[in-house]
């Protein structure tokens, strides 16, 4: 059915990028404030666009056994967070190396998404679009620095570390991107927390771009994650991107100038939730027998992961979804702690964040036995 609003809709957008009122954000010193209200607008007045060409393309998501929604659904929610972020930061940034390789490689990711979503690729293919992603950002000098310099080979580790951390944080996303506004919320979550540490450590311009991206995901929220449930899903385009980029912020930061240990554990708690989701998920599946060998861990598909288990528990999808985004903003606020802390006060809170992991762990140790019974 043809959105009669459309054309009002892209006026809006046109007016939204030509419009000097949002330059007074600049002029107050509210920049990260004027990013995130441009992206969020753009994101919102955009997904009715792309939510209307998804359903004359026949783009759904159909119900199944293992999906959680009952009607089908249009895909590409992505294409309209992607084109926010994109259209932000092209409008409001110079391009450094590092920002440039983070784009053809989100492009990348995108682009094998969008892919996924109308032809269903398989997994190794996937993977490898992600590789070529990831690759393309390192090409430009994204790179992480986690590995001593005496070591041998310290270059090509890190860029073997890089490439295992931008799969690891993409994949992690896209597979909690099962429940209606979980994806996307904790990528708000996650780009909030690395705009407060990156003020911390004087990095402002990691500082605005999480805002592009935290704008972007609000934009798209109205729409998936709602009373009456999802109008429109992210797709692998829109949770991989949101993985992709969290994990090129990430890269690109500085995280604490004297301490190494800090620096690296710090983007660890940002992202903790999908990291440990996909850790947790794969030593269980490993552990239990239901896969053995990297190829059947890519193929494999159920509902073992912690929003399912959570579900399992008796907790609505809302508060599953809801008790995630807790979880996430608790480990953030350990992460924003680690960045002044003594070598004491950083032991105690990284306890902290372990004890909360555990927790979780128990949790879905128990829906694990409940879906069992």
């Amino acid at each position: 059915m043809i959105d009669r609003f459309a054309p009002l809709r892209l006026l809006v957008v046109i007016v939204l990028l030509l419009t000097p009122v949002w330059r007074w954000f600049s002029a107050a010193r509210l920049s990260w404030l004027y990013l995130v209200v441009l992206a969020c607008a753009l994101a919102f007045f955009t997904t009715p666009l792309v939510r209307g060409f998804a359903r004359w393309w026949g783009v759904l998501d159909l119900p199944g056994e293992r999906k959680v929604h009952a009607t089908p659904t249009p895909l590409l929610g992505g294409a309209a967070v992607y084109g926010a972020f994109a259209v932000t930061v092209l409008a409001n940034f110079d391009f450094s190396r590092g920002l440039k390789g983070v784009a053809v490689g989100g492009t990348i990711v995108v682009a094998t998404g969008l892919l996924d979503d109308l032809t269903d690729l398989p997994a190794w293919l996937k993977l490898c679009g992600q590789t070529a992603a990831a690759s393309a950002a390192i090409a430009y000098g994204v790179i992480l620095n986690t590995v001593p310099s005496w070591v041998p080979g310290v270059l090509w580790l890190n860029v073997i570390l890089t490439v295992l951390w931008f799969l690891t944080v993409t994949n992690a996303l896209q597979f909690l991107d099962g429940m209606d506004g979980l994806a996307a919320g904790l990528g708000v979550i996650a780009g909030i927390f690395f705009s407060l540490v990156s003020l911390q450590t004087g990095q402002r311009y990691l500082m605005f771009l999480s805002a592009a991206l935290v704008g972007a995901c609000l934009g798209f929220l109205p729409y998936n994650f709602r009373p009456g449930g999802a109008t429109i899903f992210l797709g692998d385009s829109g949770a991989s991107f949101i993985g992709f980029t969290l994990a090129g912020l990430a890269a690109m930061g500085v995280w604490a100038n004297q301490n190494p240990v800090v620096s690296l554990l710090t983007p660890l708690l940002i992202v903790g939730v999908p990291l440990f989701d996909i850790a947790f998920v794969g030593i269980v599946r490993i552990v239990t027998g239901k896969v053995h060998s990297l190829r059947g861990w890519l193929a494999y598909t159920g509902r073992d992961h912690m929003h399912h288990r959570f579900a399992e528990l008796g907790l609505t999808k809302t508060q599953s979804v809801l008790l995630i985004f807790f979880i996430a903003s608790t480990l953030g606020l350990s992460a924003i702690l680690l960045k002044d802390a003594t070598p004491h006060e950083a032991v105690l809170v990284l306890l902290q964040a372990a004890c909360i992991l555990a927790l979780v762990a128990v949790l879905e140790g128990v829906g694990r036995g409940h879906s069992r019974g």
